[in-house]
């Protein structure tokens, strides 16, 4: 059974793409809405609720999770990844959704030795739509720009876009502001358009479209979802042990909020009916970190 992770609605966009891509897979999903949202708390304790998901996910079977959330994998993913997991879950694996846009962007592989010297490709710019947490952390620039130090990217942070896509306000309001954030960025860009646009948030392909007519025509916006669907089955043929468990074609969700509330806003993100089972809000044991 596969686990993918958000603080809130915002991976069942991926968790669609999981699905529509493996329709054969059992995936159980988690959001941490009784914590939610991330982006206004600070990195260690983001970095501690996103353990305590993941060890709710290894308990319910997962031994392969997916952390469909920019804010929580941009800030801990390469320090669970590496200290954390082996140290106390080594014969399980996270993986995270900022990693396969940067693949895509680069062309290089998350694991490579970034140190060495690489020939440049051709000089490029490439635009970051994120929370304004996911923008501070610097980490789609810096894990970009040490595998492709010929590309340039510009992010421009979107504050009340993820509240405003949430409260399901009206396509006007939500068009209104994408022209407010594209602005911003084209007026940086002093009009020069970016090759390609990252939606560095999981809510943000519900107004991609918006995105697309508010940019200069013919910009590549790479769809976070579908990007991370084809890394994960690029992972799972390296290595089918991660996948198969669980009953075949079944999806589960679970909150740490209140499950009525939360089945009754997911199916806008989700594309269908989704019912949620509540879990504790807290946490499960005591989390060690490394």
């Amino acid at each position: 059974m596969i686990g993918v992770f958000d603080s809130g609605h915002g991976g069942l966009t991926v968790l669609k793409a999981l699905v529509r891509e493996f329709p054969g897979q059992a995936f159980t999903y988690l959001g941490d809405h009784g914590h939610a949202p991330y982006g206004n708390r600070e990195p260690d304790e983001i970095y501690h609720l996103t353990l305590a998901s993941l060890e709710r996910l290894f308990a319910l079977g997962c031994r392969l999770v997916v952390i469909a959330c920019n804010t929580a994998a941009a800030t801990g993913l390469r320090r669970l990844q590496h200290h954390w997991l082996p140290a106390h879950h080594p014969q399980r694996r996270v993986l995270g959704v900022l990693v396969p846009m940067v693949e895509a962007v680069t062309g290089v592989p998350w694991m490579a030795d970034v140190t060495t010297r690489r020939p440049h490709g051709e000089a490029r710019t490439v635009a970051v739509f994120a929370t304004r947490h996911t923008v501070r952390s610097d980490a789609f620039a810096r894990e970009i720009g040490s595998r492709a130090p010929e590309v340039t990217v510009v992010q421009q942070a979107c504050p009340v876009l993820v509240d405003l896509i949430e409260r399901d306000a009206p396509r006007d309001i939500l068009a209104r502001a994408v022209r407010r954030y594209t602005a911003l960025l084209m007026r940086r860009l002093e009009g020069a358009a970016p090759s390609s646009v990252i939606l560095g948030c999981t809510h943000y392909p519900l107004v991609a479209e918006l995105f697309a007519a508010a940019l200069p025509a013919g910009v590549e916006i790479l769809s976070q979802p579908d990007i991370t669907a084809k890394s994960l089955g690029a992972y799972l043929s390296r290595h089918p042990e991660f996948a198969g468990a669980g009953e075949p074609g079944q999806v589960r969700f679970h909150t740490t909020g209140d499950a009525v509330r939360v089945t009754s806003l997911a199916t806008r993100f989700y594309g269908r009916p989704a019912r949620f089972e509540a879990l504790d809000a807290a946490a499960p044991r005591q989390i060690k970190i490394a």
